[in-house]
């Protein structure tokens, strides 16, 4: 175990949101009616994942700069809405049936190269369940993996900017579910294929526009604030964050995440209406509004670690799922 200084934040106290969706729900039912699918999340993965293999067919014969340069300022945008977009499928919020929104998971997935739809989809109920439980939510980085990159503006650079291959190592810790599964072996069939037909019929360089357009959408770009924004430890004992800034317009709404928690079967476009439905419950909490003040603020405050997180000493209850 690492010294107390370097360790989390620990609680035996349930998550908040329990709490605040019972509130929400009975001060204010009419959030009941926003609950519902969402079709129009079904036509931008396949937009997304169009444009995405069209510019990634561009880059025959390309320098690699270009690659880098157009993977920063497009495809990160990209890549990171459809991880919004996933995260919708996840819990069914688009098609009617479960196996058609595994399957639009699965070609969401398609341009980010390393895949992950189904682990994610598995993984992100479990963290809505059991917040902050060590050993089943995989939103928590492993205890290595902090010692690894400790307070240092360097380390913490370098994990952003690995940050998928670190996400990747968890799931081994967390025993409760399966690391593969048929529909995990679909997802890697289709991914993995679709990677090998854009090196040998479009070049390295297509692939390394794919490779940095994931590594920026979670990591060394403003939107990679995101993942610093929805659980570090900012302001305890506040332990979820919500963001209100403009960046929510592409990044479909993903910085309202106390509201995600309290109601996880509301899509993305109905989630700001949760936010004026119930002002006295969440005006007063601590947000954020700008991700690439939060994302500097954790890189250069050695206060700020992978430890900055609130873990739980039992499960804490559970949250509401999707209908």
């Amino acid at each position: 175990m690492p010294p107390p200084e370097q360790n989390f934040v620990y609680s035996d106290t349930p998550e908040a949101h329990r709490v605040r969706t019972k509130k929400l729900l009975q001060g204010h039912p009419e959030v009941r009616y926003l609950i519902e699918r969402n079709p129009l999340s079904g036509l931008l993965v396949r937009l997304i994942v169009g444009m995405q293999i069209v510019l990634a067919l561009l880059f025959a014969g390309q320098s690699w700069w270009v690659a880098l340069l157009v993977a920063y300022v497009v495809g990160t945008v990209a890549n990171h809405a459809l991880f919004v977009l996933i995260h919708e499928c996840a819990r069914n919020l688009v098609l009617k049936n479960k196996p058609a929104n595994i399957l639009l998971t699965v070609f969401a997935d398609v341009p980010n190269e390393v895949p992950r739809a189904i682990s994610f989809r598995d993984y992100h109920l479990q963290h809505h369940s059991f917040q902050g439980t060590y050993d089943v939510d995989a939103d928590l980085a492993n205890r290595w993996a902090e010692r690894l990159v400790g307070n240092s503006f360097l380390g913490k650079a370098v994990w952003l900017l690995f940050f998928p291959v670190f996400q990747a190592l968890r799931p081994p810790r967390l025993r409760e579910l399966p690391l593969i599964d048929g529909w995990t072996l679909v997802n890697w069939l289709v991914v993995f294929s679709f990677d090998a037909a854009v090196v040998l019929l479009v070049g390295p360089v297509a692939l390394l526009y794919l490779a940095a357009s994931l590594s920026f959408a979670v990591g060394l770009h403003p939107l990679g604030g995101r993942w610093i924004q929805e659980h570090y430890l900012i302001s305890p004992p506040e332990e979820t964050y919500s963001y209100y800034g403009r960046l929510n317009i592409p990044a479909l709404n993903v910085g309202f995440d106390n509201e995600d928690h309290d109601v996880p079967s509301i899509p993305w476009n109905n989630l700001p209406k949760v936010t004026r439905a119930a002002p006295e419950l969440y005006d007063g909490l601590v947000s954020h509004r700008s991700w690439a003040k939060l994302l500097w603020r954790f890189l250069s405050d050695k206060n700020l670690s992978l430890y900055s997180r609130m873990v739980r000493t039992n499960r804490g209850g559970l949250a509401v799922q999707p209908e």
